[in-house]
């Protein structure tokens, strides 16, 4: 825990989040189609052959519910046990393992996974400087991790009425975007950074998702690529950091 009482106690904030709020209720559109398509690119950036996974910050668990029935092994880890547990409830495998555990002190030796993916957890984190260090310890050489989080964020406050302090909305402490994620880490063992920027804000305005839905990955990624030519408005980032061997 921070010794500094002034500083965000994020243990406890999260351990109170997951008790308090639904991450397994059904999103509506067009929340449902954004949140979609970033599971699709997350998943098109993992290597076929590896075998075991660790998802931090699990929320409802979409990575192990998209691996397992393909045959691979994933561990779900949250710093609260309520969604982890949750998502062994509704998941039933040999092959999931739920897992309570601190991101910033992870239970396990270093290069103990082929990948490791963290989606919409980076911009809640107090220092993703060390939260990056910590995961990329975990992965194995010539693994990768995988990182989601919204684009350029305008970050908004509310001023909160128990402590009159401004608070910021979602939990959300940072705003990304590629060069701030590539400068998070930079030591030897970094082979390579890819960065995949999109979410096009005029096609979410304009409620497009009723017809883009049905597109495969590769054509909507192409009609949001153009979109984002025409009015360069992306609202999402995947990157993938590579382990060298």
């Amino acid at each position: 825990m921070p010794s500094d009482s002034n500083k965000f106690d994020y243990i406890t904030h999260y351990k109170t989040d997951s008790e308090e709020f639904d991450y397994f209720e059904e999103r509506v559109e067009p929340a449902k189609h954004e949140e979609r398509r970033v599971h699709e690119i997350i998943l098109s950036q993992i290597p076929k052959n590896s075998d075991l996974f660790l998802d931090v910050g699990c929320g409802s668990g979409w990575l192990a519910k998209s691996l397992i029935p393909k045959g691979k092994k994933v561990i779900s880890l949250d710093v609260s046990k309520t969604n982890p547990t949750l998502v062994h409830k509704t998941l039933k495998s040999e092959k999931h393992f739920p897992l309570v555990a601190d991101s910033f002190k992870l239970p396990f030796r270093n290069g103990s996974f082929e990948c490791v993916v963290a989606s919409e957890v980076i911009e809640h984190t107090i220092d993703p400087a060390d939260f990056i260090s910590e995961l990329f310890r975990v992965v194995a050489d010539n693994g990768r991790l995988i990182i989601s989080t919204p684009y350029k964020e305008k970050l908004r406050y509310h001023l909160c009425v128990h402590c009159n302090k401004k608070t910021p909305e979602n939990a959300h402490l940072h705003s990304f975007d590629e060069d701030k994620l590539s400068n998070l880490y930079k030591n030897s063992d970094l082979k390579n950074f890819k960065p995949i920027i999109f979410g096009n804000k005029a096609l979410i305005f304009l409620r497009t998702h009723i017809l883009l839905k049905y597109l495969p990955t590769s054509l909507w990624l192409a009609v949001d690529w153009l979109a984002n030519q025409i009015y360069k408005k992306p609202l999402h980032i995947v990157c993938v950091y590579y382990k060298s061997s």
